[in-house]
């Protein structure tokens, strides 16, 4: 982390033949060593086998196979204060909890 100033991003290109910017991070993804023509021809010959198997439009099932693993994103509350405010937190949870003490789980 630069302690002068802030990093701009840079700027992603679509790739060459598709138009899509989510293809050209996936071949940013499986390039080695700086060989981004070698992946190239690993990605869009896949492509290419998938709308010949598939009769489908190859990048609409790369679209979909691509949403099938990305995680599901989950936001956690992030505890400002130091061990004052946990115990606070902690003893306001007890009181909650309290109501459902008598219920034996």
């Amino acid at each position: 982390m630069p302690r002068r100033r802030e990093v701009p991003k840079r700027e992603i290109l679509p790739d060459p033949k598709f138009g899509s910017v989510d293809l050209s991070k996936f071949m940013n993804v499986v390039m080695e060593s700086g060989k981004k023509a070698v992946a190239e021809r690993i990605i869009y010959g896949a492509l290419d086998q998938v709308e010949k198997k598939a009769n489908q439009d190859p990048l609409e099932v790369f679209m979909v196979a691509l949403n099938n693993v990305k995680p599901m994103v989950e936001v956690k509350a992030r505890r400002v204060g130091g061990a004052m405010k946990k115990r606070d937190e902690v003893h306001r949870m007890a009181e909650a909890n309290k109501a459902f003490s008598h219920f034996r789980f």
